[in-house]
């Protein structure tokens, strides 16, 4: 099957309508959201998505893989279904769905898609919803890491002086100017500033919003705006923000306009505690 990487609310109701090929949705909103209101045949796993990665050494990996295998049976995923995420809105939970879908894929799941607006644009379709929980047997889920998905640390300390990767910090403006160490706190981290020889992209600037609803610019959208900070199609991008989320958004829009990329997924948060991994902390 070739799964397409964006749904919109009106293919997956079409969707839920059929007897055969159902779908799994994820809701990834927080758990008193869903408790209100949900697409129908949702399941929340909210918190388990917010795993933060201890490393990318091969010990961060396995515990992050050996984490998801558990929590993911539990809900009775096996990793051979088509897997549907959502959140509220893409510019309101750090790409929380995104970065849902690019931890599926990387652990093996084949058909993974993303609700194209989130639930606020299930809403302006003005399509059901309920607070009823579906019920789900347990299940056995199948661990096909992929790692080329993944940037390591190891990978990008190789990068910084490699003029043919670029390094794209997708990070808010406090963040990139060294003024803050993290979307949380400035002090979260015990570091600021950036990645050396990276180049500054803020994720906002790859969506626009309608109606308070946040989506993906057309191809030519994000190819032009890309090209402003120099990536083109032919590119090889590694991106990173401060826990792999807003790096998952920005590779959808690149993936999307056709641009090779991967998520280092670690990100500001695991490099930033390394004081052996250098760092441009000029204050702009």
């Amino acid at each position: 099957m070739n799964t397409k990487l964006l749904i919109s609310p009106q293919e997956l109701t079409l969707l839920l309508a059929e007897n055969s090929s159902q779908p799994v949705i994820i809701d990834t909103r927080s758990q008193e959201d869903y408790a209100i209101s949900h697409i129908p045949q949702s399941i929340n796993i909210r918190n388990f998505f917010s795993y933060l990665l201890e490393d990318s050494y091969p010990t961060g990996l396995q515990k992050l893989q050996e984490y998801f295998i558990e929590i993911l049976s539990r809900v009775g995923i096996s990793g051979a279904e088509w897997l549907i995420v959502y959140e509220d809105t893409f510019n309101q939970g750090y790409g929380q769905s995104c970065r849902a879908a690019f931890l599926l894929k990387y652990l093996g799941c084949a058909q993974v898609s993303i609700l194209h607006g989130g639930y606020k644009a299930w809403l302006r379709a003005g399509l059901s919803t309920t607070d009823e929980v579906p019920l789900r047997e347990s299940s056995i889920f199948r661990l096909h890491p992929n790692a080329n998905m993944m940037v390591t640390t190891a990978e990008m300390l190789q990068a910084i002086d490699n003029p043919a990767i670029i390094k794209l910090d997708v990070r808010d403006k406090a963040e990139w100017l060294g003024l803050s160490s993290s979307p949380y706190a400035p002090d979260f981290c015990p570091r600021k500033g950036r990645i050396p020889n990276a180049v500054w992209l803020e994720w906002h600037r790859l969506m626009t919003s309608s109606s308070e609803i946040s989506m993906f610019r057309s191809k030519a959208e994000i190819l032009e705006i890309c090209e402003s900070v120099g990536i083109t199609s032919d590119s090889i991008v590694y991106i990173y923000c401060f826990k792999g989320s807003r790096a998952a958004n920005t590779l959808i829009a690149l993936q999307l306009a056709g641009i090779y990329a991967r998520n280092y997924f670690g990100s500001w948060n695991e490099w930033s505690r390394d004081f052996s991994l250098p760092i441009d902390s000029r204050v702009f």
